[in-house]
């Protein structure tokens, strides 16, 4: 069933020459979307020196249009291994390289995959020794990773990874990055009372870079600071709030940047809070909340960007107590992309009898409209902002409160786009994410601009490389 058998089978001998521990078989491999391949896969160590030698046990999965395409890399660890997380490997000991991302026949080999493997393994060791303490917890993980790349994933398994330790917290939201934004949603949260216990995942290098040591000085009740991903298993709610710059020359590059660091963290979050809602507020909040819910395998309702929900809750405001439309301002709602391309909308259109008077309560409406955006303009969102629109939105989840939020939410068969994206809408948010989309009012210079919205955002999430 190779389309390229003859060329598959003479790599696959260069490579049983180089390495003669390997063994091949023929497996059936499920993919993310459910789909089954018998693939031809093997497995063994390589060597790998780091301060001492090390065999580090790999497993790759041929895809049957190989050598055009690359093969799926697994770290393959025994049950007194640990997985170290990091650039490129995964909580669920998926392998990623830059030779898998610039995959080209015939310039790319397995081979030179395996060496360029071993070069990246001897910077960052994949893998550590486990206590035998830890021994136990790993076995259960390891099996769940054996379902994955056996193809037997279940996103709904209600088995614990941790012993139970977190157990008696019934509403418990992890907040993921340390910065300013994370800290920020924390306090919010915390003071938002909603949570029985919030936790800040900690992910920075180095003691003073998470800007955590105030948090941990002034110890606030049921809230706990880790930089273990275990730390976060049965979270209602996870908040993403990290960004990373890293080298980047260009906003494209700013961008797979963050979506490099979501590599190794979703999968993570995933694993330990399988029945979990994740909630983005990393930037573009569009784009990371796209690559979230490809990463998770989660089903749409449980995978939401913030949005616009700080936006509308000002722009009512200002509608309700400086222009005193209070009329309006319940119907009225910020939509589209985050930042200087949001459109204001409404739900609902209260009809006049007479034509005329129809298009002349329009035409009142969209100069008060257009006064309040003028007023909108000159808001920033600072991290204490989000952090408040945050806790507002777990609020509503949490306490399934069916509350109306414009929120980043996949908007295929919306409006008439037809791609993939995600842009805020006004969503009924309860315990299982989002319940229902509201109907906006048909309006067709706000569709022309979500279409455009749309579009911007699917040519640039093409470019990226997932």
């Amino acid at each position: 069933q190779y389309k390229f058998r003859d060329l598959t089978i003479e790599e696959l001998k260069n490579v049983n020459k180089t390495y003669p521990n390997f063994t091949f078989s023929m497996n059936t491999y499920t993919f993310k979307d459910g789909s089954q391949k018998d693939l031809l896969n093997f497995s063994g160590t390589v060597p790998v020196k780091y301060g001492n030698s090390y065999n580090i046990p790999i497993h790759l999965w041929i895809l049957d249009s190989h050598p055009f395409a690359p093969p799926i890399c697994f770290l393959k660890p025994t049950v007194n291994m640990g997985i170290s997380v990091g650039k490129h490997v995964d909580a669920h000991g998926r392998i990623y390289l830059p030779y898998l991302q610039n995959w080209s026949h015939p310039k790319s080999t397995v081979i030179g995959l395996i060496k360029e493997m071993i070069a990246k393994f001897e910077e960052e060791l994949p893998l550590y020794s486990l206590s035998s303490s830890d021994a136990a917890r790993q076995s259960e993980l390891l099996s769940y990773i054996a379902k994955i790349t056996e193809g037997e994933t279940d996103m709904k398994s209600k088995s614990k990874i941790g012993g139970g330790k977190n157990e008696g917290y019934f509403n418990k939201i992890t907040v993921v990055g340390a910065g300013d934004l994370g800290i920020a949603c924390v306090l919010a949260v915390a003071a938002k009372g909603a949570a029985d216990k919030v936790v800040l995942l900690d992910l920075s290098e180095g003691a003073g870079k998470g800007g955590t040591m105030d948090l941990e000085i002034f110890a606030l009740p049921n809230v706990e600071i880790s930089k273990d991903f275990s730390a976060s298993a049965d979270s209602k709610v996870v908040v993403l709030t990290v960004n990373s710059l890293g080298n980047a020359q260009t906003y494209l590059d700013v961008i797979q940047s963050n979506v490099d660091l979501f590599r190794g963290i979703i999968p993570a979050i995933s694993h330990y809070s399988q029945n979990t809602i994740l909630l983005v507020a990393s930037h573009p909040v569009e784009v990371m909340t796209y690559v979230s819910w490809k990463l998770s395998a989660f089903p749409k309702s449980r995978v939401i960007g913030v949005g616009a929900n700080l936006d509308t809750e000002r722009f009512q405001y200002i509608l309700t107590n400086i222009l005193k439309a209070q009329v309006l301002a319940k119907d009225a709602w910020i939509i589209g992309e985050q930042g200087d391309d949001k459109v204001p909308s409404w739900t609902s259109c209260n009809l006049v009898a007479n034509r005329t008077e129809a298009m002349a309560a329009r035409n009142s409406r969209e100069e008060v409209a257009n006064r309040a955006m003028e007023v909108l303009k000159g808001k920033g969102q600072r991290s204490w902002s989000v952090g408040l629109s945050v806790a507002d939105l777990t609020d509503s989840i949490l306490k399934d409160k069916r509350k109306v939020h414009s929120v980043s939410t996949l908007a295929k068969g919306c409006c008439n786009i037809n791609s993939e994206v995600f842009i805020s809408l006004p969503c009924i948010l309860g315990t299982n994410g989002v319940i229902e989309m509201v109907k906006l009012e048909e309006d067709p210079l706000v569709q022309e601009k979500l279409q455009s919205t749309a579009g911007s955002i699917h040519d640039l999430q093409q470019q990226l490389k997932l």
